[in-house]
């Protein structure tokens, strides 16, 4: 290829690098402001066969390929009368094409690589949106678990209480009735009597007891149902 073939490539190129200089920063703006680049930005746009550059932005792809054509138009002026200069610059030339060529298609392509990553990231959208709303009714179940517990400990409570109450008036009542029937007794059963109004005390002392204790548990089930 001579110098003149040469210079008309250089200056198609430059021409056409510099619409895709304007082209690739647009392009990197509209992609800065999707979130589906989300998923792209940490890839590189081209293999490492093609460019050294390795990057999400087409901008400095394309400040990699400026920069070996002005390589290589300094090349060019020099491999006139050399074999091997001559070769590199061929080598260069296509070398150049073909990642000019490669950046068109990017920047044609980006649209439908973006609506393809737009799709996985709606689908993994809604796994994280599926996934919190499960954390969320499992929550839910837990506390109206804990709550539904917390009332049915707490009915309990109050049965047992009202059992014991009742269980306390009717050993009052028959302490009542054998101390009556001792002090009108007239013969020896008056010590049966006795023993027998001691056994009731003795079992009202622990009804109160557990009553006592049954208070203090209720009382200790709504203090943590108000936390």
């Amino acid at each position: 290829m001579h110098n003149t073939q040469y210079e008309i490539a250089i200056s198609r190129l430059s021409t056409l690098l510099d619409h895709l200089t304007v082209q690739a920063s647009n392009t990197d703006q509209l992609n800065s402001k999707k979130k589906s680049h989300r998923l792209i930005e940490n890839n590189n746009l081209f293999s490492q066969h093609l460019f050294t550059t390795e990057s999400d932005k087409l901008a400095q792809y394309v400040e990699e390929v400026k920069k070996k054509l002005t390589e290589f138009s300094r090349l060019s002026r020099s491999s006139t009368d050399n074999a091997n200069k001559k070769e590199l610059a061929k080598s260069s030339l296509q070398q150049i094409e073909q990642q000019t060529t490669a950046l068109i298609n990017a920047i044609q392509a980006n649209k439908t690589m973006h609506q393809a990553a737009q799709v996985s990231f709606d689908a993994r959208k809604k796994v994280r949106i599926k996934s919190a709303n499960k954390v969320k009714e499992n929550q839910r179940d837990k506390f109206k678990a804990l709550a539904k517990s917390v009332l049915l400990t707490s009915s309990q409570l109050y049965q047992q209480l009202s059992e014991h109450h009742e269980f306390e008036r009717r050993l009052m009542d028959m302490i009542t009735e054998r101390e009556q029937q001792r002090v009108r007794s007239k013969s020896v059963s008056t010590d049966k009597l006795s023993q027998e109004v001691l056994a009731l005390h003795q079992r009202l002392g622990r009804c109160r007891k557990a009553i006592s204790s049954i208070e203090k548990n209720i009382e200790s089930a709504q203090k943590n149902n108000l936390r």
